[in-house]
Order: C-alpha cells, then structure tokens, then sequence
C-alpha cells in the first residue's frame, strides 16, 4: 500500500490536482490499483454541482491517468519523466460519483511501442462501473 507521500515519489501531480490517495497494488509497466476517497470539501464540488455534487467525469478520467502513471513512471527506466495523455478511446460513464464513494481505480497497461502506450482503465464504486475505457499515454 501506498500512501499520498510514496505516490508524489512516482508521479509529479500535486494536492490539489494529485486525484489519487493511495495505491492498493502495483506492478511496474503491468498494471496499478488506487483509490480516491470522494468527500464533500474537494474543491470542484463549489460549482459541479452546489445542490448536487457529482465529480466531474473528466476528473475520474484524470484519477484513472494518474493510476496507470504509477505503473508506468514506477519503472526504474521511466524515473523522474511525466506521462501526459495521448488520447482517451472508448470512454463511458455509468454512475454518478458522489461525495461519501470510494473510488476504486484500476489501469492495465495492454500496449506500448517506444514512449507510446494504452492502459485499459476501470472505475469502480462498491463494485459498479462508474467509467471505463482506454487512455494512450505519451513517455516525456
């Protein structure tokens, strides 16, 4: 398990913009398990939506980035580089995430030639899809 300190160590995000707080699992270049735990204070909740906050969709895209980044980034190779977005493929949303949920957050890395690669990304709360699809991820 990592907690926020060891993943600022792997990835250049930070508060407020780091979207994970820990990693369950990870296996270097393979794959990676986080979590963001969603409460009421997040900073995006004063205007999406003040009587009804949901996390923005683009966000959970984003907390699934920085998920598979640690896998990416943890590789001794890849230290001290930034994995910016190439393209987001296939992605669908199917919840609402609200303050209260635990998003559970999983990136597969599935291919990659040179500094290029595709993670098949999963979100989930209590075991419901809440967005999926696949992200392509630039090596810089």
């Amino acid at each position: 398990m990592l907690n926020k300190e060891q993943i600022k160590e792997i990835i250049p995000q930070r508060e407020p913009f780091l979207m994970i707080d820990e990693v369950e699992d990870y296996i270097p270049g393979e794959s990676a398990i986080a979590y963001k735990y969603i409460n009421e204070s997040e900073y995006y909740f004063k205007g999406h939506f003040p009587s009804n906050p949901i996390m923005p969709g683009v966000l959970i895209t984003e907390s699934l980035a920085q998920t598979g980044a640690v896998a990416i980034l943890s590789m001794e190779e890849n230290k001290g580089k930034n994995a910016l977005f190439g393209g987001i493929d296939k992605m669908k949303f199917k919840r609402q995430v609200v303050p209260g949920d635990k998003l559970k957050l999983e990136v597969k890395i599935i291919k990659r030639k040179g500094p290029i690669g595709v993670g098949e990304a999963l979100a989930t709360v209590d075991g419901k899809v809440a967005a999926k699809g696949e992200l392509t991820f630039a090596l810089v």
